[in-house]
C-alpha cells in the first residue's frame, strides 16, 4: 500500500505538467526535454560513525561501528519539471556490539542505526505556477528549527515523508506552505514494526520577515497516527526569532515560541498542553552565548510531544527526553561556542561548543537531572581529490547524570561520537 501510494502521488503530479505541455507543443524545441539530464548533478554522499553508549544499568557498553552512504541525482529542469532519486544505506562495519532495535541484542544499551537499504527521496516537482511549487513523493521536510518536522539528520538513515507539498511566495518576504503527508519513513528502517507510521497529516506553516530583527512564523499541524494514536494531536502555534547589531562586532539574537496542543482524530485522551521556549544570545567575534528555557507541559496522563521532529537536537544529546514525561519537561540549558579564525587555514573554522542542561519535571514530581554536551567539528571546503566537495570530521560527547530521585526509566547515560563525512 505504501509504495502504491508513492507511485501514485508522483504519477499524479506529472499529469499536471502535461497539460501546458500540450497546449505549448510547438515550443518545445526550445526547452529540450534532454536538460532533464544534461543539467542534472549526480552526487554521493558518504558518512562513517563511531557511538559508544555507557548506559546503567546495563553491563556492557554499545560499540557501534556504520558507514551510510547517499547516491542520488537530481535533475534539470524542464518545462518547469524537476526530480530526484535518492539511495541510502547504513551498513556495519566490524563487530557491532550494540542494540539496534531489531538485532536482537538487548544486553547492550540503543544506538537507532540499522542495517538498512531504501529509497530515500523519489519526487517530482513542477514549479509552472507563479511564484509557487508543488512537489510530490518521498521527499525530507523541515521547518523552522525542526522542533516539530525534521528529517532527523543525526542518524544514519533519514526520516523522510511521503508526501504533497505546496509552497507559495507571491507576496515579498512572506512564504507559506502546505502539505499532505500519508506515510512517514521513519529512522528505525523498514525491517522495524514501527519504522512507518501511516498517517493522515496536514501541515500549514507560514513565515514573514518584518526586518532583521524579526521574523515571524505561525503554523498549525494536525496529525493523525495510526500506529500510534496516542500522538495524535493538533498543534497551533507562533514562534518569533531575529538579529540585531547592537554594538562593533556586537550582535544580539532571540528565539521566542510558544504552542498549544490537544487531542486530535484516533487519540482517546482528552488532553490540552502547551509549549514556551526563549532563547536569547551574544555573539561578539568568534565566541557565541546562549541561555534557553524551554517548557513541554505535561498533565499527568499526556504531555506535549513532537514525533516528527529531529529530536537529538533538542534537550541534550544523550537522547533521555525522545518522549517526553508525562510529568512535562523544563529544560534550563546554556551553551557556549568558539569559531577559531586567524589561525591557520587547517585550524580556521573548527567549532568548539559546550551546553549544560538542568531538566525538571513541569508539573509535579522529581527533579530529573542534568547534562553536558561537548563537542569540536570542522568542514573542509577545499578538495583532497577531484571529485571530494567537502569532507568533515567531529568528535561529540554527552554526559546525562540521573537525579536521585529521578523516574527508574531515566538513568545514567555517557555517549562518544566520532564521525567522518565526505560529498562528492
Amino acid at each position: 500500500m505504501k509504495k502504491s501510494l508513492l507511485l501514485a502521488g508522483l504519477a499524479a503530479l506529472t499529469m499536471i505538467p502535461l497539460a501546458g505541455f500540450a497546449a505549448e507543443k510547438n515550443d518545445v524545441g526550445a526547452n529540450d526535454i534532454g536538460s532533464l539530464i544534461k543539467n542534472g548533478k549526480p552526487y554521493a554522499d558518504l558518512r562513517y560513525r563511531y557511538e559508544q553508549v555507557d548506559q546503567d544499568p546495563f553491563t556492557k557498553d554499545a560499540k557501534a561501528s556504520t558507514l551510510r552512504t547517499k547516491l542520488g541525482f537530481q535533475t534539470g529542469t524542464w518545462q518547469n519539471l524537476q526530480g530526484q532519486l535518492e539511495f541510502e544505506m547504513t551498513s556495519h562495519l566490524g563487530n557491532n556490539t550494540y542494540n539496534d532495535g531489531i538485532n536482537g541484542h538487548t544486553a547492550y544499551p540503543a544506538v537507532t542505526d540499522p542495517i538498512n537499504h531504501e529509497l530515500n527521496q523519489a519526487w517530482l516537482s513542477w514549479a509552472g505556477l507563479p511564484q509557487t511549487a508543488i512537489k510530490g513523493g518521498r521527499q525530507i521536510i523541515t521547518l523552522d528549527n525542526q522542533r516539530f518536522i525534521g528529517a532527523v539528520g543525526w542518524r544514519q538513515n533519514d526520516q523522510t515523508f511521503d508526501s504533497v507539498t505546496v509552497t507559495n511566495s507571491t507576496v515579498k518576504d512572506l512564504s507559506l506552505l502546505y502539505g499532505y503527508i500519508w506515510n512517514v519513513n521513519r529512522i528505525f528502517g523498514d525491517n522495524h514494526p514501527l519504522g512507518d507510521y501511516t498517517t493522515q497529516a496536514h501541515l500549514v506553516h507560514g513565515d514573514y520577515t518584518f526586518a532583521p530583527w524579526l521574523k515571524a512564523a505561525g503554523y498549525g499541524y494536525l496529525m493523525n497516527i495510526e500506529e500510534a494514536p496516542a500522538l495524535s494531536a493538533k498543534t497551533f502555534g507562533l514562534r518569533l526569532t531575529g538579529d540585531q547589531d547592537i554594538a562593533t562586532d556586537v550582535k544580539f539574537s532571540y528565539v521566542l515560541e510558544g504552542a498549544n496542543q490537544a487531542d486530535y482524530r484516533d487519540n482517546a485522551l482528552d488532553f490540552s498542553n502547551n509549549y514556551y521556549h526563549i532563547m536569547p544570545g551574544i555573539a561578539w567575534k568568534s565566541w557565541t552565548a546562549q541561555a534557553g528555557y524551554e517548557v513541554l507541559k505535561g498533565d499527568g496522563i499526556a504531555a506535549f510531544q513532537t514525533p516528527l521532529a529531529t529530536l537529538h537536537a533538542f534537550n541534550g544529546w544523550a537522547d533521555k527526553f525522545l518522549t517526553t514525561p508525562v510529568n512535562g519537561l523544563e529544560d534550563s540549558y546554556g551553551r557556549l561556542a568558539y569559531k577559531v579564525a586567524g589561525a591557520a587555514e587547517w585550524v580556521d573554522g573548527t567549532v568548539l561548543e559546550a551546553i549544560y542542561h538542568d531538566f525538571n519535571a513541569e508539573n509535579s514530581g522529581p527533579d530529573y537531572g542534568n547534562e553536558w554536551d561537548a563537542q569540536i567539528s570542522k568542514t573542509f571546503k577545499t578538495p583532497v581529490a577531484p571529485l571530494m566537495k567537502e569532507w568533515s570530521v567531529s568528535l561529540k560527547y554527552a554526559d546525562f547524570s540521573a537525579d536521585g530521585s529521578a523516574p527508574a526509566a531515566i538513568k545514567d547515560t555517557t555517549k562518544y561520537w566520532l564521525t567522518l563525512g565526505t560529498k562528492f
